[in-house]
């Protein structure tokens, strides 16, 4: 037989009060029982721990090197099991999120740095993907919250709301209608679009193509890119215009008009998703620091007033 976790228990008592009354008494249990553990560790090492006589127990060398390894070994049990505490819990280990490119221009680096302040122990790996990707990757267990434009409801996931965007339509500087205040996606039915690609999701896709659909037509989409960003540059290079949420106007370049859409009551809305089974405080205290009132391109996520209007998604 090896020695239990019961049996050093037994000992360090025993060692640490060099009484066996005590150390039962400590135990909250009975003198015979404590006597017969450790004479049974002793016979399982071979050699006395204690040497005893009518008047006092004592500990042998062996029993002194031992105390030493048993106390180490249960102090690294009692860690061990806090640990692994801890981590069901979520207060420790790894926590990956994914988001859609435009969430870390929306202001995702809040929610980030306050996660991190409330749990520092836990190491956050971020992912960025399209929304459709993500949501697959929070259904597998691969992410832990998710990140995401105008996700496809499922029975499996709930989710906090992040951002409430309008549309806006952006178009090269040479466009004649670039000048106008605003515009109704309409005026825009002859012209050629970039677009962000449909697998990125289909609930996304279609709430964008929205402004256009609501005027009569689906537009001819001759490019496709994966960021907000980098249809901004396209479109400022003359290959179209686009429909795009209100923010994009924080990451346009300068040759490049924003106008708002009239005639339209569509809006994006970004979210911040984790699997509905999941109760750990990392999850859902992570879609908590995330939550923030909708947008009006006149504060920042960390609700600062008057900040730089955030960015698409």
């Amino acid at each position: 037989m090896d020695p239990e976790l019961r049996h050093l228990r037994y000992f360090v008592a025993v060692a640490e009060e060099l009484h066996f009354g005590r150390a039962a008494a400590r135990l909250r249990m009975a003198q015979p029982p404590l006597s017969q553990q450790i004479r049974q560790l002793e016979a399982m090492i071979g050699t006395p721990l204690f040497a005893r006589t009518s008047r006092s127990v004592t500990l042998t060398p062996a029993g002194e090197a031992y105390l030493v390894r048993c106390r180490r070994v249960l102090a690294a049990v009692a860690d061990d099991v806090h640990e692994a505490g801890r981590i069901g819990r979520g207060e420790q280990g790894r926590f990956d999120v994914g988001f859609v490119s435009s969430a870390i221009q929306l202001g995702l680096a809040g929610p980030i740095r306050r996660f991190r302040e409330h749990h520092p122990a836990v190491h956050l790996r971020l992912h960025e993907a399209f929304t459709a990707q993500i949501v697959d990757r929070l259904l597998t267990g691969e992410i832990d919250v998710g990140v995401v434009r105008d996700a496809d409801d499922h029975d499996d996931l709930v989710g906090t709301t992040f951002a409430t965007e309008t549309f806006v339509a952006v178009l090269p500087a040479d466009h004649p209608r670039a000048k106008d205040p605003s515009i109704d996606a309409a005026l825009l039915r002859d012209d050629l679009f970039v677009f962000f690609p449909r697998v990125a999701g289909e609930r996304a896709y279609q709430r964008n193509l929205r402004p256009c659909l609501e005027a009569g037509y689906t537009p001819r989409v001759v490019q496709v890119a994966s960021s907000w960003n980098t249809l901004a540059h396209l479109v400022a290079a003359g290959l179209g215009v686009t429909i795009a949420p209100a923010s994009i106007s924080a990451v346009v370049p300068p040759p490049v008009a924003v106008l708002p859409l009239t005639g339209t009551g569509a809006t994006t809305e970004m979210r911040i998703l984790r699997r509905r089974d999941d109760d750990r405080i990392t999850s859902t205290s992570f879609g908590a620091v995330g939550q923030c009132p909708d947008l009006d391109g006149t504060s920042s996520l960390d609700g600062t007033a008057g900040a730089d209007p955030p960015v698409p998604g």
